[in-house]
């Protein structure tokens, strides 16, 4: 599986990296945050586990100060994380001894995600894996409200087109959606309090549901 036939649209965030140990911890942490915010809770675990290792390969197989990214991108009824460096070196797992550090990245990922595999690119490789995702409702609710954030902060210039991950830049585009969206129930000859309020009470009782 390549991930190209995706086909719906796209939750997607890149991240430029450092290949450097002291920027790990900072990538890790803007993945969990990233992940957060998309409402993927239940992966954030494991997906941070796999984009620290997949960096840390970076910095001992590639080399130190290299320039990097990760691409994190929802669809399909799965979470894409690729890894993207200037090396055209295929990984690949290895059996180490009890005190060898090497492989170790790709085991865990192989043991954590439902698939991977590696691609070559006009600028080097990519290695990428697969997570599946929940299709409860909470979730589809989430990710309908995360893709709609992006687009509206897209159109209305609040948001770089390749990350999401400043929430107080989500939050903006939430209350500029909302404010044009009560315009549009005015313009409708509709009392957008009302509006408000029927919206309220149809979370309220999808919320009691759930």
């Amino acid at each position: 599986m390549d991930g190209y036939g995706i086909t719906e649209p796209r939750l997607r965030s890149v991240l430029p990296f450092r290949a450097a140990a002291d920027e790990l911890s900072g990538l890790r942490m803007t993945v969990r945050e990233q992940l957060n915010l998309w409402g993927l809770t239940e992966l954030v675990d494991d997906v941070e586990v796999v984009a620290g290792e997949l960096a840390a390969n970076v910095v001992r197989h590639v080399g130190q100060d290299t320039a990097a990214t990760l691409v994190l991108a929802v669809g399909d009824g799965r979470l894409r994380l690729e890894a993207h460096d200037g090396s055209h070196t295929v990984p690949e797992i290895r059996q180490p001894g009890d005190y060898e550090e090497n492989g170790r990245g790709l085991r865990l990922l192989a043991e954590l995600a439902a698939d991977w595999g590696t691609m070559l690119t006009a600028s080097g490789k990519a290695v990428w894996c697969e997570f599946s995702l929940s299709v409860k409702e909470e979730y589809q609710r989430l990710r309908r409200a995360a893709s709609t954030l992006e687009v509206y902060g897209r159109i209305s210039g609040r948001l770089a087109p390749t990350s999401t991950r400043n929430l107080a830049v989500l939050e903006g585009s939430a209350t500029g959606l909302i404010a044009d969206l009560l315009c549009w129930v005015a313009k409708q000859g509709q009392d957008p309090d009302d509006f408000l309020d029927r919206a309220q009470m149809h979370y309220e009782a999808e919320s009691g549901a759930a």
